[in-house]
C-alpha cells in the first residue's frame, strides 16, 4: 500500500466531453471503504463540497480526507488532508491544499494558481519555502480535475477508446493527464445495480502501480457521474475503493430495480 491509499491519486481517474450543468453541488458527499487484495479492510476516505468565497469570488470549497483504519493504522498510518477552492463555472482551481502524514512521510504545502498568468506559487510550509512556477493554460490540482472532468462527460456522444487529456500541476510540476473511456456496465453496489461508464487512466508504472493501464474506474451514469468502484492493480497486491455512503447529490440516482 502506498501514499494514502493511492485514493486521491485514484480520484483523478475520470471522463470526457461536455455537460449541460454541474454534476454536483453544495452538500454533496461520499465516503469509500477501501480494501487491500480483495478482502483486507485498509482504511476510508471522504469528499464534501461546500459553498465559500475565495478573494471576493463565489467557490466550490471541496476537502478530501483519506485514512487508514483498524490493523492497518497500527503498522502504516495515514492522514491525508486535500482541499481545492474552485471556480464556480469554470471549475478551475484558485487555491489547492495538501497536508499529508504517510507512515511519518509528511507534507504540507498550499498553492494558489493565477488562472489567467499560468502561475503557480507554492508555499512549502515544511520547508519554510515559497517558489513560482510557470504552468499550462487551464492547470488543474488533483481534486478539482475529479470535479471539472465529472462535469465534462456526456454519456451520449461517448464512445469505446475514447480519449481525453487535461493539463496538472503536481508537486510543483506541470504534466499530461490522459484517460480512456473502456465501455459501460451493470455494476452491483451497495445500494443495488447502477448503470455505469468505465474508465482507466494512464498511470506511470513502477513503484506504486504495476502498469500503466492499473486503474479502472467505474462511474454512475447519469447526471451525476459519481465514483462507485474503483479498482488498483499495485506492484504489490491491489487495491479496490467502494462507495459506502453518499448524501446531498445534485440530481437524482437511478438503481435498476429488478
Amino acid at each position: 500500500m502506498k501514499k494514502g491509499l493511492l485514493f486521491f491519486t485514484i480520484m483523478l481517474t475520470s471522463f470526457a466531453t461536455i455537460a449541460q450543468e454541474n454534476s454536483f453541488g453544495d452538500g454533496e458527499w461520499f465516503r469509500f471503504r477501501i480494501s487491500y487484495s480483495g478482502w483486507w479492510k485498509a482504511g476510508e476516505a471522504t469528499m464534501a463540497v461546500s459553498n465559500d468565497t475565495y478573494k471576493g469570488k463565489p467557490v466550490y470549497h471541496i476537502k478530501g480526507k483519506g485514512v487508514t483504519t483498524g490493523m492497518t493504522k497500527l503498522f502504516f498510518g495515514v492522514e491525508d488532508y486535500y482541499e481545492s477552492y474552485v471556480d464556480k463555472q469554470t471549475t478551475l482551481p484558485y487555491r489547492f491544499i495538501r497536508k499529508i502524514d504517510e507512515g511519518g512521510h509528511t507534507k504540507d504545502k498550499v498553492i494558489d494558481f493565477d488562472q489567467r498568468a499560468h502561475i503557480a506559487t507554492v508555499n512549502d510550509k515544511k520547508h519554510n519555502t515559497i517558489t513560482t512556477h510557470k504552468t499550462e493554460p487551464s492547470i488543474h490540482d488533483m481534486v478539482s480535475s475529479f470535479y471539472y472532468l465529472r462535469n465534462r462527460i456526456d454519456s451520449k456522444t461517448l464512445k469505446e477508446g475514447d480519449e481525453t487529456v487535461i493539463n496538472m500541476f503536481f508537486d510543483q510540476e506541470n504534466f499530461k493527464f490522459k484517460l480512456k473511456f473502456m465501455g459501460r456496465e451493470v455494476l452491483k453496489t451497495k445500494f443495488g445495480k447502477v448503470n455505469t461508464l468505465i474508465f482507466r487512466p494512464y498511470v506511470q508504472a513502477g513503484r506504486v502501480f504495476k502498469e500503466q493501464e492499473s486503474l479502472t474506474v467505474w462511474i454512475s451514469d447519469d447526471q451525476n457521474k459519481i465514483p462507485l468502484q474503483i479498482k488498483a492493480d499495485l506492484a504489490v497486491g491491489s487495491l479496490k475503493a467502494d462507495i459506502d455512503a453518499y448524501k446531498g447529490l445534485k440530481h437524482p440516482f437511478y438503481i435498476i430495480q429488478d
